[in-house]
């Protein structure tokens, strides 16, 4: 049985601290002696990963217990009921040297009020690129302070080494929920009593499930930790891309674990891919080469993309084959205003790496396909759907991303650069297979915005970018060799209640009053969006997005806020604005949805966008190894299936092969 135990002294005087449930010494850390990866933390077998030791030693506040800090701490394996090996034995790798610093938190809300930090001197020690290769059960013990320890049950999972699929095509709807999905439904599928004419695309994969979404040490995750858990099956901390998160000031150095896509490009030689709306140094897209305890170090991940972890010690990588998105302040030089790492111009550092570079939805369509490519196609977030199709003129919102200031006109949309993205990888994969992954970022970047209708539009996007890739496949007679997931990292707390007539709305004086206007139950009535098709053949989409009886629709944790239910014409919502610039005290935005009701928020002040939520997630799957996604499981599941149906656990007897051997099991 998996179990997390101290004894001694630091086990006596936990109680306080341990159950402070806004701050925390260290997450996954509730004694003084820290194993990273923790306790219940499970293993792909020759899975690389760092180890990471801390003894900690409080000056002061509830844990304070008058030692030094221990610099003798020991550490041991085993395997099952086996013999516990000291970790350098066990790995037969040197013992590394020991570091010292310190840090200081604050135990709850009272000490923070109070500006009363607790100080913590630290002790560590850190084990680079280790793996386990056999599955089973193991014990890891860290022993310190003269008779405690702190012990972390490991486990390496028992997987087929068979490849099921030769491709895995991976589609994330940032923050997408069911909920989502069947408001989506509803504005864009034609109902006849009750009856949909038609489905979206993800209805009718043939396997759902469903996946849990906390955070290792919150239940409550942010997009940087749930896709590490979705792409290396290790939970961590919020902020963190592949790492667990210690205590030291370098956001670099880290426990790492590896990655899906590292282990695919090390073990087959095969082709990935990254897409997203987003740009592109974002979380879900940056955690599938990046490993940094803060997902706010855009330069780092970028840098990743290009040269994996090699300036930061961990493996050899040659770079996706493809990479699409926003996001080109990172890469264009700092003379132009670009914020890179090492101030670089990164167009210039792919291209030296034989990266064809493309910056518009035109250039995009004439590439040739047998080169790695760039397409960084916008600065920051790509323009939404509904901008791009719909309400153009606010394309000139965007900005170039050459870096010259001018509008980015000419942006693809993610079929565009989805269906591009599997033209080059079949091209270059030989044969070997590809891992792509395209996220739909914006579903969850405009419901934090509360701008509701944007994001039904990307989810839409999403939908119809899921039905273009499923007919491509099939052109190309590769559906078959091809799994396809379509899931999120997380939800918001979003649902449709009823109906709201907007002209009945706008047209009353008092907010008690305009509440008459949403209509519930009953009152509800049918939905009013006009289903047509608008830029795209044979899609889903309202023709009208502005009609009278719109949805009565948001979210459950907001700031303060004004809602008229209507679309938002002239550009993504800005629900909030400061009191003075600043102060971080938002209040609702004078300027937006004056005709509608204003809404206390439930948010702390100085929050000024709706928030992530606990609901499970959807998964649909369909292709080779379809059956491993269904049912209810954690998000690191997601991660060891589409390991199994890739082949890429790895025995001892195979361990040549993991340590940087190629070959294809398909």
């Amino acid at each position: 049985m998996k179990s997390f135990q101290s004894i001694g002294l630091a086990g006596a005087l936990l109680v306080t601290a341990a159950s402070a449930q806004t701050f925390r010494r260290l997450g996954a850390c509730p004694t003084l002696g820290c194993v990273f990866p923790p306790d219940q933390a499970d293993f792909l077998a020759g899975q690389y990963f760092d180890i990471r030791l801390e003894v900690h030693a409080p000056r002061n506040g509830s844990e304070a217990i008058g030692l030094p800090p221990d610099e003798k701490f020991t550490f041991t394996i085993a395997k099952g009921k086996g013999k516990p090996q000291d970790v350098t034995k066990f790995f037969g790798i040197e013992d590394p040297k020991l570091e010292k610093w310190d840090f200081s938190w604050y135990e709850d809300l009272f000490a923070r009020d109070a500006k009363k930090k607790t100080v913590v001197d630290v002790t560590s020690k850190a084990y680079r690129r280790v793996a386990l290769y056999e599955p089973g059960e193991y014990t890891a013990t860290l022993s310190y302070n003269n008779g405690s320890t702190t012990k972390a049950t490991w486990l390496v999972r028992d997987l087929k080494e068979v490849r099921k699929t030769k491709n895995i095509i991976l589609f994330i709807g940032d923050g997408m929920t069911t909920n989502m999905i069947s408001a989506a439904r509803l504005i864009a599928h034609k109902s006849i009593n009750g009856k949909y004419q038609s489905l979206m695309a993800m209805d009718k994969f043939p396997v759902l499930g469903h996946q849990m979404t906390h955070s290792i040490d919150t239940f409550i995750t942010d997009s940087a930790n749930s896709a590490s858990a979705l792409y290396t099956g290790h939970k961590s901390t919020v902020n963190c891309m592949g790492v667990y998160a210690d205590s030291s000031k370098n956001p670099f150095d880290d426990p790492k674990v590896e990655t899906i896509a590292e282990i695919f490009y090390r073990l087959t030689g095969g082709q990935v891919g990254i897409v997203s709306t987003a740009f592109i140094a974002d979380a879900t897209p940056g955690a599938l080469t990046a490993h940094t305890r803060d997902r706010g170090q855009y330069g780092h991940v970028v840098d990743t993309f290009l040269n994996g972890v090699t300036n930061y010690t961990w493996t050899k990588w040659d770079g996706p084959a493809v990479l699409f998105g926003g996001g080109a302040e990172q890469f264009y030089s700092p003379k132009l205003g670009g914020k890179t790492y090492q101030d670089k111009d990164y167009y210039e550092e792919f291209a030296k790496k034989g990266y064809q570079v493309l910056w518009n939805k035109t250039a995009l369509a004439s590439a040739p396909n047998d080169k790695k490519t760039l397409g960084i196609f916008t600065v920051s977030n790509m323009a939404k759907w509904i901008d791009r199709n719909v309400y153009k003129t606010n394309l000139n919102q965007s900005l170039s991303p050459a870096g010259d200031k001018t509008p980015a006109l000419d942006q693809p949309g993610l079929k565009e650069m989805t269906l591009k993205a599997i033209d080059i990888l079949q091209a270059r994969s030989s044969g070997k297979g590809f891992f792509l992954m395209s996220e739909a970022a914006s579903i969850d970047k405009m419901m934090h915005a509360l701008d509701y209708d944007r994001a039904l539009g990307e989810l839409l996007e999403l939908d119809d970018t899921i039905k273009a890739t499923i007919a491509k496949l099939k052109k190309m007679d590769a559906l078959k060799d091809t799994l396809i997931l379509v899931t999120a990292d997380h939800g918001h707390g979003f649902d449709v209640m009823g109906s709201v007539d907007t002209h009945y709305l706008a047209a009353q004086n008092t907010d008690r009053k305009k509440r008459d206007a949403i209509g519930t139950y009953e009152q509800s009535g049918q939905s009013q969006y006009v289903v047509g098709n608008l830029t795209y053949t044979d899609s889903n989409f309202p023709s009208n997005w502005d009609p009278r009886y719109t949805l009565f629709q948001g979210l459950m944790a907001d700031p303060d806020r004004r809602e008229d239910w209507r679309i938002h014409k002239d550009g993504p919502r800005t629900p909030v604005v400061e009191t003075e610039k600043g102060s971080k005290d938002y209040v609702v935005n004078p300027k937006d949805g004056q005709d509608g009701i204003v809404i206390n928020g439930t948010l702390p002040v100085d929050n000024e966008s709706g928030v992530h939520s606990l609901t499970d997630v959807p998964v649909f799957a369909m292709g080779p190894c379809q059956e491993r996604f269904g049912g209810v499981y954690n998000s690191i599941d997601i991660f060891f299936g589409m390991a199994e149906c890739l082949g890429l656990s790895r025995g001892k007897k195979e361990r040549e092969d993991a340590h940087g051997h190629r070959g294809d099991h398909y």
